[in-house]
Parts: structure tokens; C-alpha cells; sequence
């Protein structure tokens, strides 16, 4: 295999490593999406659990109004109260954070737009190396010479 067979082989398997990194951040967001979304429902069906308990109890506070008791209203409107107050603090709690959660795939994203800017030789990209974003130049120079180099 000559020189250029070698440059088109470790062209590949670069190219199958960068591949595979990014498939594995892709796998890594996907699973943090998955686990968001998973709390997101538990917490949408607890809301609706005690939304519909406000509604019970509210029914048989309304259907109590006529049987003579001295407390049973304080104590089923409190309860009402309560639940319908969980109920509204969880689905306020899911509407922000549904509002303010960050793009899905926003990491993967970024990076695979910084390998494009890299591949297309646009400046300012910290990985080149040419100090144009602030980095070390690709070969900063040496006060003094390493022992035993041949300068």
C-alpha cells in the first residue's frame, strides 16, 4: 500500500471516530431527553391526580351544603383547597419548565457546526491552532532548546 492508499486509510478511520463520538453524543442527549420527558409526565399526571381530587372533593362539599354538621364544610374545603393548590403549583412548575428547557440536541448540534467551520478552514475555530481564537499557535517557539535536540 503506497502513500496515498495510507493518507486515504487514516482518512477513514478518522473519519469513523469522529462518527462514532458524535453518535455517541447524540445517544448521550437522547437518553438526558428521554429521562427529562419521563419526569415531565410524572409530574403532568400527578397534576392531573389532585386536579381531579379538587374536583371530588369539591362535588361533595357542594353535595354536603344540605346535611347539618358544624365542621364537614371547613374541612372538605380545606381539603379541596390543598389539592387543587398541588395541582396548579405542579402544572405552573411543568409550564416553565417546558418554556425554559434547553433545544433538544442543542450540544450536538453546536458540535457538529464547529467540525463544518473546522473542515472548511474558517478562522477562529479553538481546535486549529493558529491563535486565532485566542489559542497557542501551532508550534509556539522555545526559549531554550531540549537537551540532545538538534536544533
Amino acid at each position: 500500500m503506497g502513500p496515498l492508499g495510507r493518507a486515504f486509510s487514516d482518512l477513514a478511520a478518522q473519519a469513523a471516530a469522529l462518527a462514532g463520538t458524535r453518535l455517541e453524543l447524540f445517544g448521550l442527549e437522547a437518553r438526558d431527553i428521554g429521562d427529562r420527558l419521563l419526569c415531565r409526565l410524572a409530574v403532568l399526571l400527578a397534576a392531573a391526580v389532585f386536579l381531579l381530587l379538587a374536583l371530588l372533593v369539591a362535588t361533595l362539599a357542594l353535595a354536603l351544603v344540605f346535611w347539618p354538621t358544624e365542621y364537614r364544610f371547613l374541612a372538605l374545603g380545606l381539603l379541596a383547597l390543598l389539592y387543587a393548590v398541588l395541582g396548579v403549583g405542579l402544572a405552573a412548575w411543568l409550564i416553565h419548565r417546558l418554556k425554559h428547557d434547553a433545544d433538544p440536541f442543542a450540544v450536538t448540534a453546536e458540535v457538529l457546526r464547529e467540525d463544518a467551520r473546522a473542515l472548511a478552514g474558517i478562522p477562529g475555530h479553538p481546535d486549529r491552532g493558529d491563535g486565532s481564537a485566542g489559542g497557542p499557535p501551532a508550534r509556539p517557539a522555545r526559549e531554550d532548546p531540549i537537551p540532545g535536540e538538534v536544533p
